[in-house]
């Protein structure tokens, strides 16, 4: 089984209220090869939120308000679903504070790119599970 970033399926769960569907994620969907999370959801934040980026590790809000821990349980959440439904792959949402893959926000708010990983993404990988940004998918 594959999890995929919710929004990615259509689901319009982004910081925005609103989502990046891909079609061909969706159709794995419905196919019944993949599931749908949302990492930030699962930690209890709400849609629509302020936008976070990541300093220094720690998820932040524009508004400065750290929010580390709740996307730590959504990460965490999301581990125990992938072991619970024999995940090994994810298709998640590219540049994501939360489900990022090899890309993020600099956490200036000026939409700067920088390698790395959302913090989910970077626990799904010390677990084993392969990672695929949305962009490479």
């Amino acid at each position: 089984m594959i999890i995929v970033s919710a929004c990615l399926a259509g689901v319009n769960c982004n910081y925005k209220g609103s989502n990046y569907k891909i079609e061909k994620i969706a159709e794995l969907v419905e196919n019944g090869e993949a599931v749908v999370v949302c990492p930030e959801a699962l930690g209890g934040l709400g849609v629509p939120r302020i936008p976070v980026e990541l300093i220094n590790g720690r998820a932040i809000r524009k508004d400065n308000e750290d929010v580390t821990d709740a996307f730590l349980i959504g990460a965490e959440k999301t581990l125990e679903f992938c072991k619970k439904h024999n995940c090994k792959k994810a298709i998640l949402k590219s540049k994501s504070p939360s489900c990022g893959c090899g890309k993020v926000y600099d956490g200036t708010f000026t939409s700067t790119i920088i390698d790395g990983d959302g913090i989910t993404t970077k626990l799904l990988k010390e677990n084993g599970i392969e990672v695929i940004s949305s962009d490479e998918f």
